[in-house]
C-alpha cells in the first residue's frame, strides 16, 4: 500500500530522515514510535506530500505521492489542529469535509451518529467555532473528520495526546475496529508505548530519522520497547 524508497530529508545540513526502504502493507495497523525529534511527524508529512523529501520518494497505491494527486481521494489524515478550519463549527467542518469526499449531509450524519460516546456531548450542537474548543475536543473533531468518506489509508499523528483517559480508551476501540477491515490501513504515531502496542499489529521505532526496530506486535513487544527506550536513557 505505502512504499518508502531511499528517503532522506535534510534541513540546513541536518538529516532528520534517512530510510532506505519501508513497506506498509494494505489492511494493517502500523505504529510509529520514537523520542522527540526522531522524525515521526516528518515521515508522516512526507507520506502525505506536505513536505518534499531531499532524496527518494514515497508511493501510495503504486503512485508517487509528489507526482500525482490520484492517491488523495483514498487517503485521509489528522496531524494537528492546522488541519481544522477554526472559523467553522464542528458540524460545518464535517459537512465541508464530506462534500470534498463525495458525501452528502445524510452520509456524514450517519457516520457521526456512531461517535456519540467519543464526542461525549462536547462537539456537536455546541454552537462553538472549532478554534474555541479545547485541544482535546479539537483533536476529537479532527480524528472523526479523517474517517469521513471511507478512506483506505488513515494517518493519525499522536492521536492520544491531550485526550482524557476515557476518550483514549474509546479511541483505542475505534482504531481496533478500523483495523479489522482488510481494506483499511491505519498509521498511528504515539509517545505512549502501551497505547501503540494495544492498537497496532506492527511497530517501527525511529531514532534520529532512521528505522532501528521493526516489530510484529506480540505479548513481548511492550517489554522490548520499554527496554529499548530505557537503554537510551
Amino acid at each position: 500500500m505505502i512504499s518508502v524508497h531511499n528517503l532522506t530529508k535534510t534541513y540546513t545540513g541536518n538529516t532528520v530522515l534517512n530510510i532506505e526502504s519501508l513497506e506498509i502493507e494494505k489492511g494493517k495497523s502500523f505504529g510509529l514510535v520514537g523520542n522527540n525529534g526522531a522524525g515521526k511527524t516528518t515521515l508522516f508529512s512526507a507520506i502525505l506530500d506536505l513536505i518534499q523529501p531531499t532524496t527518494g520518494y514515497i508511493e501510495n497505491k503504486g503512485i508517487k505521492v509528489n507526482e500525482s494527486e490520484e492517491w488523495k481521494s483514498a487517503t485521509s489524515a489528522f496531524i494537528d489542529e492546522t488541519f481544522l478550519i477554526g472559523y467553522l463549527t464542528a458540524e460545518e467542518y464535517f459537512y465541508f469535509i464530506g462534500e470534498l469526499r463525495g458525501q452528502n449531509k445524510a452520509d456524514v450524519d450517519a457516520l457521526l451518529s456512531g461517535f456519540e460516546d467519543f464526542f461525549h456531548g462536547e462537539i456537536l450542537g455546541q454552537k462553538k467555532y472549532l478554534r474555541d474548543l479545547s485541544k482535546g475536543n479539537q483533536k476529537k473533531a479532527g480524528i472523526v473528520a479523517a474517517l469521513i468518506g471511507n478512506p483506505e489509508v488513515i494517518v493519525l499523528d499522536e492521536p492520544f495526546a491531550n485526550l482524557d483517559p476515557t476518550t483514549q480508551i474509546r479511541l483505542k476501540k475505534i482504531i481496533k475496529e478500523l483495523s479489522t477491515d482488510p481494506n483499511i490501513t491505519v498509521l498511528v504515531s504515539s509517545h505512549d508505548l502501551m497505547h501503540v502496542t494495544e492498537v497496532c499489529e506492527r511497530i517501527v521505532v525511529l531514532d534520529k530519522g532512521e528505522v532501528v526496530k521493526d516489530l510484529s506486535t506480540s505479548e513481548e513487544t511492550l517489554k522490548e520497547l520499554e527496554a529499548h527506550f530505557g537503554e537510551e536513557e
